[in-house]
């Protein structure tokens, strides 16, 4: 059963650009751990500052497990881009189409 984390996140004024390639260098990383099984990085329309970041997971257990196989300094970047902590949560999928 696929599972989803969600992020969403608010870059600091001015470093909306540095988010955006931090968050895409994230994504390359997660996306060859096990258990992934893709990622989504949204930015929204109306704001600009404003990122979803949507992994998605076979398990809870998996994305717990993912800080195992990245260094200590992935989220370096992300994080210095950032207004702030991010605001995050598991979601089931209840249909696809």
């Amino acid at each position: 059963m696929t599972i989803a984390r969600h992020y969403v996140m608010h870059a600091l004024e001015g470093h909306e650009a540095a988010l955006e390639t931090a968050l895409a260098d994230v994504a390359q990383t997660i996306r060859d751990i096990p258990g992934n099984e893709g990622i989504e990085l949204l930015r929204d329309l109306g704001n600009e500052r404003r990122f979803i970041f949507i992994e998605k997971w076979d398990s809870v257990e998996s994305h717990k497990g993912a800080a195992d196989h990245m260094t200590q300094d992935a989220l370096v970047h992300v994080m210095a881009a950032m207004d702030g902590p991010p605001e995050g949560a598991y979601l089931d999928y209840l249909k696809t189409l």
